[in-house]
């Protein structure tokens, strides 16, 4: 398994096949040539960019988009390329397995609505990562071997990103929802999570791949 860090909260995973996961309006486009699968994990824009995932099926037939339906709804100019998935589904996509955990966003103000959130445990058989969207649902009897720490947004504080760390105790564990940050911002939060994640720990720069 080789995942490529895009910019904000998209990742691209290779195997014996190609999956993309929250190609946003963040991220680079280049994000889904050659992609077999896309997962989402919510509506937003910053983690589905719905022109460029309607795009990318219409060249190339054979790809296919896995999300809540809330986000289906979004893609129905190619509602034939969806397929639905709940809290608890496990399924294939482009030769991974994926187990989806949690079901809602999480909370951003009561006087904001939630939406549905999913996060997404993909295997290779030999190794995982987790990818919570924008959640710190924490995945329940498994070994998270590289987890995905959201690390600023409207939602959240460094605190919660650290305890979410600690709690699913990865083997690694790297910097995503990232976009929002200058250099400043970003120094000082990683540093919290380098200090206090209890794991192996990383801020990367868009492009960087790790096997």
């Amino acid at each position: 398994m080789r995942i490529t860090k895009f910019t904000h909260s998209c990742l691209r995973i290779e195997g014996s096949g190609v999956l993309v996961v929250d190609p946003g309006e963040f991220s680079e486009d280049s994000v889904l040539d050659g992609a077999d699968a896309v997962v989402i994990t919510h509506e937003h824009a910053d983690h589905v960019d719905v022109a460029a995932v309607t795009d990318a099926v219409r060249r190339r037939p054979g790809l296919r988009v896995f999300a809540h339906e809330d986000v289906l709804k979004l893609l129905g100019e190619v509602a034939e390329a969806t397929t639905p998935v709940t809290a608890g589904q496990e399924f294939e996509a482009a030769g991974f397995n994926l187990r989806a955990y949690g079901g809602q966003h999480a909370i951003i103000h009561p006087y904001v609505p939630r939406f549905a959130n999913l996060g997404f445990l993909i295997s290779d058989g030999a190794t995982n990562v987790y990818h919570p969207g924008d959640s710190f649902v924490v995945p329940e009897d498994v070994t998270v071997d590289t987890l995905g720490v959201p690390l600023n947004a409207p939602w959240m504080k460094v605190a919660e990103a650290i305890a979410f760390a600690r709690a699913v105790k990865p083997g690694r564990a790297f910097a995503i929802h990232d976009g929002l940050l200058n250099e400043r911002g970003a120094a000082v939060s990683d540093k919290h999570l380098e200090g206090f994640a209890e794991t192996k720990y990383r801020h990367l720069a868009p492009g960087t791949t790790l096997d």
